[in-house]
């Protein structure tokens, strides 16, 4: 069965500026990243900040171009569409920003936020465009008397269901989950999370969720991939990974889970980069469970 997304030896290379009279230094913030992911499947990005997740779900959907790699969606090499193509193949490849702050136009209306993608892809009449808008609300869980309101209006949670709606408008197969509740208040990351498991489930959606909270990590996602400093240093299906993780990286940031319980001694790991090869290829260590050991 193929894929409905495939990423291979991705590479995304910055060039710094060290000052005037130094040549320029070259980043690789992600470097030579492959995994795949079913469709109607959760699979998760995990790392630290600065590992290179959110970068590679830009390069997947060229909000910034990749220096190297390849990646196929449907089976299609995405890096090679013309704009147009690219264009239309947004329709199915959709992104939730993480910050619902910053990811909504302060002077725009609700209503007109979540039908901007509707018009920009020349969707439906107007009133046809408006009655698709009050549906996207009712999905999401927000009150279609509140298009007209503005993204000052609504609390940080109704702001990413805003996002959320704006996102799901081209009936999309693939979401993009950057880190999607980092920015909510612990209660309400919990309404959002429920409300993504819901309509992956009723709308059949596949997603890319990128995030650092490895409990909703584990709650939500069928399979993993941990990211260090550009790399895939450990995937495998959520479970495996959680009960018996091979990378030292992967064990320390298990390590850093919070315990409920303030009578059961921490346990924390401190990573030694000096513990592993950097360079070490992917291996399996069990069925479906590979790491960089």
């Amino acid at each position: 069965m193929t894929p409905l997304l495939e990423v291979r030896n991705l590479v995304k290379e910055f060039t710094r500026s060290q000052g005037l009279f130094s040549a320029p230094s070259v980043v690789r913030a992600v470097d030579v990243v492959s995994f795949s992911i079913a469709e109607g499947e959760t699979f998760g990005l995990v790392g630290e900040s600065g590992s290179g997740k959110t970068t590679t779900g830009r390069c997947i959907l060229r909000l910034i171009e990749p220096t190297a790699g390849e990646v196929r969606f449907k089976g299609e090499d995405v890096l090679a569409f013309s704009r147009a193509r690219m264009r239309a193949a947004r329709r199915d490849m959709q992104i939730v920003f993480q910050d619902p702050y910053s990811s909504l136009n302060p002077r725009m209306r609700a209503g007109d936020i979540v039908e901007e993608p509707l018009i920009i892809h020349r969707t439906g009449r107007k009133v046809e465009r408006r009655a698709r808008v009050a549906e996207l609300f009712e999905l999401v869980g927000l009150d279609p008397t509140q298009l007209a309101r503005y993204p000052h209006q609504f609390s940080g949670g109704q702001r990413q269901r805003i996002g959320l709606a704006r996102a799901l408008a081209l009936n999309p197969s693939l979401v993009i989950a950057d880190e999607p509740v980092s920015a909510l208040d612990v209660s309400v990351q919990a309404q959002v999370i429920n409300l993504l498991m819901d309509l992956q489930e009723r709308l059949k959606l596949t997603y890319l969720f990128i995030a650092h909270d490895l409990r909703l990590v584990r709650h939500i996602c069928d399979r993993v991939a941990v990211m260090y400093l550009g790399k895939i240093v450990e995937t495998g299906p959520t479970e495996s990974l959680f009960a018996a993780p091979a990378h030292p990286y992967t064990r320390a940031l298990l390590s850093a889970i919070p315990i409920p319980d303030p009578a059961v001694p921490r346990q924390r790991i401190v990573l030694d980069p000096a513990s592993f090869d950097r360079t070490a290829p992917l291996r399996e260590v069990s069925s479906g469970h590979h790491a960089a050991v």
